[in-house]
């Protein structure tokens, strides 16, 4: 299999260098191209422009610094959009923001390519040893397509705590999935994993009542407003309590953020 790679930074350069070691033909490009001599050593092409590696790839992932690099590689001279068009498909497992992403996809699919975001959890360590958690989402046959490079590049994929389940589901992704995330990697956390599920249940029985923590809370919120620090999060504990719900898990804190959707 044959695949592009725009961006050769400490990420881009792990993960390109595991295809190359997985046996990828990969071609590289970087803006300062010596970056790529490395890569060359171990068997990569390089492609003077992002457009020349669009041209001579079917498939493209693009690991870049900021929302800016990532827009400049695809829309200035040379770009990738010179180039894209059916039957090629762009990954950016750069991390930026929506309103970048949104702009990206609509620039690529314009011209009759496939677009797939996929940002990942991980740094260089995991970059390196292929153990990057890969968060993608966008066109599911490039999706597909690229699954044997994603098998390479990390452990495992994803399409897509109480704040985190309530914006998950206001966003229109499954609560679960984000579960799921969270129990990857670097990010792994037993509380989450233990007490997730149960929360997507609506399942409160108590192993350390809410009001128990609401004392503790305060304590940190009361630290919190002597040294300026706001803690909104803390707060929602007394939200709770004052909702009845002083002898659930404290985990029923999730309820409160529930009450904000509806009431939103």
């Amino acid at each position: 299999m044959e695949v592009g790679f725009l961006g050769l930074g400490i990420m881009g350069k792990a993960m390109s260098m595991n295809l190359l070691k997985n046996g990828f033909k990969v071609t590289v490009w970087n803006r300062t191209l010596s970056k790529c001599n490395e890569l060359v050593a171990h068997g990569a092409s390089i492609g003077k422009t992002p457009a020349e590696v669009i041209n001579k790839c079917k498939i493209t992932i693009a690991m870049l610094s900021d929302p800016a690099a990532a827009l400049s590689v695809v829309l200035d001279k040379d770009g990738v959009l010179e180039q894209i068009c059916g039957g090629k498909g762009y990954i950016d497992m750069s991390t930026v923001d929506p309103e970048t992403s949104c702009r990206i996809n609509e620039a690529i699919t314009s011209k009759g390519g496939q677009f797939l975001e996929a940002p990942v959890s991980g740094s260089k360590q995991p970059a390196e040893t292929g153990q990057l958690v890969i968060l993608a989402a966008g066109d599911k046959a490039l999706y597909e397509a690229a699954i044997p490079a994603f098998d390479i590049l990390g452990k495992n994929m994803m399409n897509a705590f109480s704040e985190g389940l309530t914006l998950a589901d206001r966003s229109g992704l499954n609560p679960r999935d984000l579960l799921d995330v969270l129990d990857l990697g670097a990010i792994a956390n037993p509380m989450f994993k233990g007490k997730g599920p149960a929360m997507l249940q609506n399942n409160y029985s108590p192993a350390f009542p809410l009001k128990h923590q609401q004392k503790d809370m305060r304590l940190a919120l009361a630290l919190g407003d002597e040294n300026s620090v706001p803690m909104p999060v803390a707060a929602a504990s007394n939200e709770a309590r004052s909702m009845g719900l002083g002898d659930m898990d404290f985990s029923a804190v999730f309820e409160t953020l529930k009450v904000l959707k509806h009431s939103s």
